[in-house]
């Protein structure tokens, strides 16, 4: 039940900035369970989808949150708290550390989509996964 709620967590706070944008990021969530060797720990998965253009509102996520981030089709371009801007492509990844805020998040093509696979070590009873920095 925790897991399902996780789910639901991650899909209503991460879709919420979408309706800002036109057009908006599309998150599907993928996957969620409990980590049965490292208790109040889970691992969730969401497919985040880029239309041509599309962009996240800057963001943080949960405080226990370790984000891994794998593009999974076309370009990418991130930049998490001071660090540069950078455009991630096809088969390449970043992460984002526990507490860190996601400034920029967005399709670098204005004419392909692109797809990001996040997957994020949390702890269980986190319920807000993602949170708007506006």
């Amino acid at each position: 039940m925790i897991i399902r709620s996780l789910i639901a967590a991650i899909y209503i706070a991460t879709a919420a900035p979408a309706a800002a944008h036109d057009p908006g990021e599309i998150v599907t969530p993928n996957f969620a369970h409990a980590i049965p060797n490292i208790p109040g720990k889970s691992l969730i998965a969401a497919v985040v989808d880029y239309p041509p253009g599309a962009a996240s509102s800057p963001h943080s996520h949960a405080k226990s949150a370790f984000i891994y981030a794998y593009v999974v089709s076309g370009a990418i371009e991130s930049q998490v708290d001071d660090g540069p801007r950078r455009i991630y492509r096809a088969g390449e990844s970043f992460y984002e550390p526990p507490g860190a805020s996601h400034l920029v998040s967005r399709n670098a093509s204005a004419t392909e989509p692109a797809k990001l696979l996040a997957v994020f070590v949390v702890d269980t009873d986190d319920k807000a996964l993602t949170t708007p920095l506006d």
